[in-house]
């Protein structure tokens, strides 16, 4: 979640699904490994702890992630498929980083409230580019899915944002439940580039 990428409908269908499961799959080896990095060195810090260099690193490098993902969407998918949602959704990726630059000298709770803004975003992009690309590509409702839930879940991160009790662990959390949606849509992909096939 919180990793939207976008092309628009006028994409075909047998070239943009070709390309779309192995850079989900990337994108689920990404989010475990930088799950594995947050509960290995910074679940534990709270929203009032400054962040440690690697706790900093790593909430700075996951909205940029997205951003370079979404860029090779948008390749793979070639360049008369790129659209407005994608634009959006890199600036997005973008100005969160810039923000996130900021955010890691405060506190955890800032860099909490950035990561929840953004993920609410995104997620709303993510949504809408699943929605669009329904008919062309097919089997968009794991990314429809995770879209929905990014909303609410960056909606809670970011409402949460100031408790005492807020760690980085809601966003490794939150970054494993997307790896998984990811992980389903590679499937759902797969099967029905199959069953095109036939």
């Amino acid at each position: 979640m919180t990793q939207s990428t976008a092309t628009t409908p006028t994409a075909s269908a047998t070239t943009t699904p070709s390309g779309l499961p192995s850079l989900h799959l990337i994108r689920v080896v990404f989010s475990l490994i930088w799950v594995a990095l947050v509960f290995a060195t910074s679940a534990s810090l709270v929203s009032t702890d400054s962040p440690t260099a690697i706790a900093a690193v790593l909430l700075v490098v996951y909205p940029l992630w997205d951003v370079i993902a979404t860029v090779l969407e948008r390749r793979l998918a070639g360049t008369g498929s790129t659209s407005r949602v994608s634009t959006v959704n890199i600036g997005l990726g973008l100005a969160t980083t810039a923000g996130m630059i900021v955010a890691v000298v405060s506190t955890i709770g800032t860099a909490l409230l950035v990561f929840g803004v953004w993920a609410l975003l995104s997620g709303a992009l993510q949504l809408v580019v699943a929605i669009r690309r329904r008919r062309t590509v097919g089997a968009q409702w794991p990314m429809a899915i995770s879209g929905g839930q990014s909303v609410l879940a960056g909606a809670t991160i970011a409402a949460t944002s100031a408790s005492a009790t807020s760690n980085l662990s809601t966003v490794a959390g939150y970054s494993a439940f997307g790896a998984f949606w990811f992980l389903v849509s590679v499937i759902a992909l797969s099967i029905r580039g199959r069953r095109e096939k036939r």
